[in-house]
């Protein structure tokens, strides 16, 4: 017999999952259904968040792949192959998604990373090329990845992009405001690898405060597509941040 707490989390997932799947519902209340499975997690979840990879919004398509990526549940892994497969999709979407992959670390992953390193579009070529060496750092040395404790100090490094993208990774998933400055600088690097600064961009968002908004604005005319599409989304998120309304199942 099944216990209360597991019948209400089955409710909760039942009740997110069409919102999310609900082009009716106002797109600030899909995110944060979205948030929710992501922060229940499991199967369930994942399925709930991949059947919204139909919808029009780039935006919230984006976001379902990053989800992903933060799970970092392997179950996942099919679908995001499919959207980076998926010509159909726009190339952020397709580009979060092979990010995504690189994320969960999945060496089965390396078969179809390597089919679009050399993708004529350059934001998915350079982010199959970056997971596919996080695959390959990950699963090589486990002891060297990264924790959350304090990660600023990789992103000032000049030696692996590699490195830089993942730190910029892990203090989005931290949202410390503390992080900010050191954001800000490897994104005002015009010379430093474009996804880096996307990673930075989307770390600025997820932190989502009025100084990182003054921040993202600055880059919304950046020459790099991958960096002005990351500014926009990460616009959007601190909107949603701060908005009245933002408050998710935790």
């Amino acid at each position: 017999m099944s216990s209360a707490p597991e019948i209400e989390q089955s409710d909760i997932l039942i009740r997110m999952g069409s919102i999310l799947n609900s082009e009716m519902e106002p797109m600030k209340k899909r995110f944060r259904a979205l948030f929710t499975l992501r922060n229940l997690g499991g199967h369930a979840a994942i399925d709930a968040i991949c059947e919204s990879f139909t919808s029009s919004s780039a935006l919230l398509k984006h976001e379902l792949a990053y989800c992903l990526g933060q799970m970092g549940d392997r179950y996942a892994k099919p679908m995001l192959e499919q959207v980076l497969k998926d010509e159909n999709q726009e190339p952020i979407v397709r580009h979060e998604a092979a990010e995504a992959l690189g994320a969960i670390a999945d060496p089965s992953a390396i078969s179809v990373l390597s089919l679009y390193k050399n993708s004529a579009i350059k934001e998915i070529a350079q982010t199959c090329e970056l997971a596919l060496q996080r695959i390959e750092w990950i699963n090589s040395s486990p002891e060297v990845c990264l924790s959350n404790g304090d990660t600023t100090i990789g992103l000032e490094s000049d030696g692996s992009a590699l490195l830089r993208h993942e730190v910029a990774f892990v203090l989005g998933q931290l949202a410390n405001p503390v992080a900010m400055d050191v954001l800000q600088r490897r994104l005002c690097k015009m010379d430093e690898n474009c996804m880096v600064r996307h990673e930075c961009a989307e770390a600025l968002g997820a932190i989502g405060n009025l100084e990182c908004r003054r921040i993202l604005e600055q880059f919304l005319q950046d020459k790099e597509r991958v960096v002005r599409e990351s500014c926009e989304v990460a616009l959007d998120m601190c909107d949603y941040i701060n908005s009245q309304d933002f408050n998710f199942f935790q």
